[in-house]
């Protein structure tokens, strides 16, 4: 027997928040949901489902680890098992053969895999807005992509450097001429290292490596004024990154699996709404768990995550058919150096649905949970040398 759907009553709300009241709350407060006090209903037995990150633990998935620490799975009568990613585990692959219920991926790159045949839905967009910049030293005067002519333009690879030839194809710049192209290291050590002109980065990860790095010239950390920045998003050619997916054939045909689905997006994007209040709090989680990045690191990186989550304008978790139509167009346009596209055609009508996320908001709204955020502010984060 599977557990109970989410059930909210009005009776059960005044009692919990009668017994949060004289219990009290040490956080912040927030439109996380305080503690883990909701209104959930009793659970025959919980559902066990496994989430599959793309990759390794820090605060970019702070919000799943919330989720746990807060008891917001074990309210939606779930037992949430998370897998940790790495260079070599295809997270949507992981969901389409069955080894993961739910998984977290960029769009373009799982796009690629359900028009190669795998069954995978979006059903939560969590990053509302790309993530992805291109760094290089202020001296080199690199300030839009019409720049990168004649540089050594980095990325990663993987799928992670569409937005890079989407920029260059947008500025006139023909990737196999008039640039050269190499592979970085998930790092910023050839950027440093002067071997590379212009190096991808998050604007959580990689960019603060270089702002924690000391400059030789100085014996200080460098600073923003010591970087050029583009924005990929800012020039347009942002597309979307972490989503949850699901397995598509399931969703249609299992009414056990669809339910479960909406209880653990609720569960997931109030852990979001969690770690929105409480920035802190979540970094400590993720350090808690075994990141290898350091406090002041991982603090900057829950505060820039949280940029790229909200606000959201139409609640947490929900696709904008704009920003799908724009990701999906720029995978459709944009040749690599073989020539060839991330997509052949438009993705189907199926590759996305709101109908999850929309029960899991409403779910959410009747809880207290805050889910567009309006009112949100980044925090000041002062990184530390290495990150520590």
């Amino acid at each position: 027997m599977r557990g109970k759907r989410f059930r909210l009553f009005a009776a059960g709300t005044l009692a919990l928040s009668l017994i949060a009241a004289a219990c009290g709350d040490d956080d912040d407060g927030g439109g996380g949901g305080g503690g883990g006090a909701t209104a959930s209903g009793e659970c025959d037995q919980l559902d066990a489902v496994t989430l599959q990150l793309q990759w390794f633990i820090q605060a970019q998935f702070a919000g799943y680890f919330a989720v746990q620490d807060q008891g917001f799975y074990a309210d939606q009568c779930l037992d949430v098992t998370i897998a940790e990613g790495s260079v070599d585990i295809v997270p949507q692959q992981q969901l389409a053969d069955g080894v993961a219920d739910f998984a977290i991926a960029w769009v373009p790159k799982a796009l690629a895999t359900r028009e190669a045949g795998a069954n995978i839905v979006d059903i939560a967009q969590v990053f509302q807005r790309s993530g992805t910049l291109q760094v290089s030293f202020a001296q080199d005067g690199i300030t839009t992509p019409a720049d990168f002519a004649g540089k050594t333009v980095g990325n990663w690879g993987f799928g992670n450097e569409y937005e890079v030839f989407a920029a260059l194809t947008e500025a006139g710049l023909d990737p196999a001429a008039d640039v050269t192209l190499v592979q970085q290291d998930f790092d910023m050590s050839g950027l440093l290292a002067g071997d590379i002109d212009a190096a991808e980065a998050m604007t959580y990860n990689e960019y603060a490596q270089v702002l924690e790095a000391v400059n030789p010239d100085t014996g200080e950390l460098y600073q923003p004024a010591d970087f050029n920045v583009i924005s990929y998003e800012e020039v347009g050619v942002g597309m979307l990154q972490d989503a949850i997916w699901a397995d598509g054939e399931r969703l249609e045909s299992d009414d056990a699996y669809r339910d479960v689905a909406v209880r653990f997006v609720t569960a997931s994007l109030q852990g979001w709404a969690y770690c929105r209040d409480n920035v802190e709090a979540c970094r400590d989680l993720v350090v808690a768990q075994g990141s290898k990045l350091g406090d002041s690191h991982q603090l900057w990186q829950m505060n820039e995550i949280n940029k790229l989550i909200w606000p959201a304008a139409n609640g947490i978790g929900f696709i904008d058919q704009a920003a799908w139509d724009r990701t999906a167009e720029i995978a459709q346009n944009t040749a690599n150096l073989e020539g060839t596209t991330v997509l052949t055609a438009p993705p189907d009508a199926g590759a996305f649905t709101n109908d999850i996320v929309t029960e899991a908001l409403a779910n959410l709204e009747e809880l207290g949970v805050d889910t567009t955020g309006e009112s949100f502010q980044p925090i000041e984060v002062t990184l530390e040398e290495g990150g520590a």
